[in-house]
């Protein structure tokens, strides 16, 4: 039986109340709009499973560190930066079912936001001498980046396969999650070789997360929630359209393509591409994948002694996969 999001917090609820505090403070500032808009971030915050991979992978490792609390707020801190200026460069409008920092306080402003937050995670690691947990959060800004530039380049010409899919998805979406499992367990051993099996941890559970986020744009092999077709109206080459893709005659590959090039905004010719997906097993291929990413998760896992941190986090890798939206 899959645990609640109440019960993977379990293990680490004291610890997670601590650091909302700690969050707070280091996003305090002097200046009041700075601290107007960060304190309108901080109330819109999510589930808040990056830091709870933190937590997690940190007590499961060893013993919570003030080290820890750092590499949660560097997370949280680079993360939401990154998450304010891909508002800007998408002109999204909203985040999370609130308004977006760009819609309320123009684009200049939103950018200058995403700075402010990234020069406060470089200022928490410098000054508490953590370069070991910078290394490693850079490392994944960069990889976003990169992933986030890769699939641009490559929307343009259409020319995404299965190889490349899982390389910008990687770099995207995993390179994050594994941060989080990374600098948890850097907080808490000095062995590199736990630090490398929980960042290859992380990598999997992002990569089966985001296999999951992109089966939720054409409902699932059981029907769970409405299609969207979003990723197909935003030009996004997911995995399992490029399943269909390889499987289906040259005429339905046309006119597939020709829907993405020139009717992305028609309801009709995206459904009747979601259909297509749902027929030709699309979803069931994607699903097959994103089962073999968590399997592999759990098998570096083993290694790790049983506690009820580790029985947590087994929880949440489940709760990604089988999430509802």
């Amino acid at each position: 039986m899959s645990l609640t999001i109440k019960e993977i917090k379990a293990p680490v609820a004291t610890e997670m109340n601590l650091f909302e505090d700690k969050f707070k403070a280091a996003m305090k500032s002097d200046v009041a709009l700075l601290d107007k808009i960060s304190y309108y971030i901080i109330k819109r915050k999510g589930k808040q499973l990056r830091p709870l991979f933190v937590f997690l992978s940190a007590k499961m490792c060893g013993t919570i560190t003030e080290g820890t609390y750092l590499a949660a707020s560097l997370i949280e801190l680079l993360h939401t930066a990154t998450l304010v200026h891909d508002d800007v460069v998408d002109d999204a409008s909203e985040r999370r079912g609130f308004l977006s920092i760009n819609a309320l306080w123009k684009n200049k402003i939103a950018v200058l936001v995403g700075d402010y937050l990234l020069s406060k995670g470089l200022m928490l690691t410098t000054e508490n001498n953590r370069l070991d947990l910078l290394h490693i959060v850079s490392n994944a800004v960069k990889e976003m980046a990169e992933g986030e530039l890769l699939q641009m380049e490559k929307a343009r010409k259409l020319d995404i396969d299965e190889k490349v899919y899982y390389q910008i998805i990687k770099q995207k979406t995993a390179s994050l999650v594994a941060a989080c499992c990374g600098t948890g367990a850097c907080s808490v051993v000095e062995d590199k070789t736990m630090v490398d099996t929980m960042l290859r941890v992380g990598t999997n559970v992002g990569m089966a997360f985001q296999i999951k986020d992109d089966i939720f744009d054409f409902g699932s092999s059981e029907n769970i929630g409405k299609p969207t077709g979003i990723d197909i109206r935003e030009r996004k080459m997911t995995l399992p359209l490029i399943y269909t893709l390889n499987k289906v005659d040259s005429k339905t590959k046309r006119k597939i393509i020709n829907t993405f090039k020139r009717y992305n905004e028609d309801t009709d010719r995206v459904n009747e591409v979601i259909d297509l997906v749902i027929q030709n097993g699309g979803i069931k291929y994607a699903e097959t994948k994103m089962h073999e990413y968590k399997e592999k998760a759990l098998l570096d896992l083993n290694d790790i002694p049983d506690s009820p941190s580790k029985k947590a986090f087994i929880g949440l890798i489940e709760y990604s996969i089988n999430r509802k939206k």
